[in-house]
């Protein structure tokens, strides 16, 4: 993927019910998958993964790129992602909604990768230009431009790094909402949490969040 994922919201969305009664169609197959390997018949196991994969993967890579803001970092961490999922599938309690335990595993999935990326920019900050002796960052950039774009993945970086600090549920609550476009009726449906609860998450992580960047959040 060389490029930015193409965001159309409307065709990316599944259809969504507010119904916790009623299990997504990810949690229908993700139990399926289960059911197929606790019996050991991992290779019909891997046909049905095929299947949750097609069904979750433009949601998930729209959700990873808004933390990494870089396409081909969003492919891998989806990847890995799905590759945790389907070792760890005997995990998976089926009767909870499969999507906010993938998205717990995805999300953790793209921090790792940005905390990666992040030891990769210390190393090269550090590291000096053999012709001039200077700080390789030092260097001036070619291009006005392109001082630009750091500066907004500086910033961005910056936001991505005060939402991985917030508590679980709060960093899933505001995840769901705000990455993932879902309502508190679809987040209280999802996880469980009464809609006050979903509202009260929410509204803690916002305050945290303006508090870590300055009032800018």
């Amino acid at each position: 993927m060389a490029g930015q994922p193409s965001v159309d919201l409307a065709a990316q969305r599944q259809p969504r019910s507010t119904d916790a009664s009623q299990p997504s169609p990810a949690s229908v197959l993700a139990a399926e998958i289960k059911a197929l390997v606790e019996a050991g018949d991992r290779d019909a196991a891997r046909d049905r993964f095929g299947a949750l994969v097609a069904l979750l993967q433009r949601r998930a890579l729209r959700i990873a790129f808004q933390y990494l803001r870089d396409a081909a970092d969003a492919d891998e961490a989806v990847q890995d992602a799905f590759v945790k999922v389907f070792l760890h599938i005997d995990q998976y309690r089926s009767d909870l909604p499969f999507d906010v335990w993938f998205t717990r595993i995805l999300v953790n999935a793209a921090l790792d990768r940005l905390k990666a990326r992040g030891r990769q920019q210390r190393w090269i900050s550090h590291s000096t230009d053999e012709e001039n002796g200077r700080p390789v960052e030092q260097v001036p950039a070619s291009e006005a431009s392109h001082e630009r774009r750091l500066l907004a993945k500086e910033r961005w970086a910056q936001v991505t790094q005060a939402v991985a600090g917030l508590p679980d549920r709060q960093r899933l609550v505001f995840t769901l909402c705000h990455l993932d476009e879902r309502t508190p009726a679809e987040i209280s449906a999802a996880t469980g949490m009464s809609q006050a609860t979903v509202r009260v998450h929410l509204f803690r992580a916002l305050r945290k969040l303006r508090v870590v960047l300055g009032g800018q959040a």
